[in-house]
Parts: C-alpha cells; structure tokens; sequence
C-alpha cells in the first residue's frame, strides 16, 4: 500500500508538468506546426533524430506524420522518416564513420533541397559524459539541412542547449528532468500531428 512519501512525490511529478503546461510557448508550437504545414505542402521530406529515448520520439512521430493524411481522402502524403530506425545502417556507419557522423551520412544521401531535418534532444546538445559533448551529431545534421538552405526544427528541454539558438524554430520543454521532458516531447509530437491533420482536413474541404 502507498504511504505518504509515496503520494507526495507523485503529486510532486504532476505538478511538474502542470507546470510545463503552463510556461510551455504557444506560439513555438504554432509556429513549428506551421513550419510542418508548409513543408507537407511542398511535399518536402522530413528526416526526425534523435539519441536514446529521443530516437524513440523521433521514431514514433515520424509514423504519426505519415499517418495525418491516411484518412483524408484526396490529398497527398506526409514524406517523414526517422534516420535512427535503419539499424543496420546506423550501426555501419558508426563503426565505419564514428557516431558523430550517423545523420549527416545519410542526409547526404537522401537529402533534397527544401527538406526539413527535426531534432529531438533533453539537453540540446549541452553537457557532456564519458562520451565526450553530447547530441553533437543531432547539432551537426542541423546546421547541414540549414547550409544547403533547408528548415532545422527542435523539441529540446532543460535550457534549450545549442539547438535552441540553431533551429529556425525550437519548441522548449521549460523543465530540469528527464523524465518530464521526454515525457513532454511526446504529448508535444500528438500534439503538433493532431493539429497538422485537423489543419489538413479543414484546407481540403474548403472550411
């Protein structure tokens, strides 16, 4: 049975993201569901990555890109893909390459002009651990679709990191635990696709 410490930590968790909740941008949001929008519009591709957990978001929002339009009839799809579900690329290229070289190997492979590369990172690429600097590989693919004059979009949390600064537009989960931005990260991507799918629905039947 629960005691009281137990009660209070979750009510202390919840809160948390009561918090988020309500320190979390509106407009960013916004502005990354229009940034979305548009690349759909063009038929532009979206290449999402993410390391860890991260990769897991990026994975799972990419299959809910695709599936925004699988029930609206007459129109055409979203182009989005997680360059961390091929493992057996991945894991060449980071023992052929090194793991900082995981994205950028295959946007070079895949990348048009116009495309949209979607990082999802807790930190931003701030800190470090026995790796050495982390997310380096995320900050790098971004500034590659940004050089070749495509958009670079973020979820980040904590301070927003580097990517923060990068991205042409960067949705800051305003909180200093893994767990509640992760957490975030994944109401934001349900989020962002729901309103993607809402604002495609309403275009097509003229309302």
């Amino acid at each position: 049975m629960a005691g009281p410490d137990n009660l209070e930590s979750v009510d202390t968790f919840l809160r948390g993201v009561e918090q988020i909740c309500t320190d979390i941008s509106r407009e960013d949001i916004n502005k990354l569901v229009e940034e979305l929008y548009q690349a759909w519009e063009r038929r532009s591709q979206i290449f999402l990555i993410g390391n860890g957990g991260s990769n897991a978001s990026a994975s799972h929002f990419a299959a809910d890109l695709n599936n925004c339009t699988a029930k609206i009839e007459g129109v055409h799809p979203f182009r989005a893909l997680c360059l961390g579900d091929n493992l057996t690329r991945v894991s060449a290229l980071t023992n052929d390459e090194g793991w900082g070289r995981v994205y950028i190997a295959q946007l070079e492979n895949f990348y048009q002009e116009g495309d949209v590369v979607l990082g999802i990172s807790v930190h931003g690429g701030s800190g470090a651990d026995r790796a050495g600097v982390w997310s380096q590989n995320l900050l790098s693919a971004l500034q590659y679709a940004k050089d070749l004059g495509g958009r670079a979009l973020g979820f980040t949390g904590f301070d927003g990191g580097a990517m923060k600064e990068l991205c042409h537009v960067c949705i800051n989960v305003p909180y200093n635990t893994t767990p509640h931005v992760e957490g975030f990260h994944s109401i934001l991507t349900h989020l962002v696709s729901s309103e993607l799918t809402r604002r495609i629905a309403q275009e097509t039947n003229g309302s």
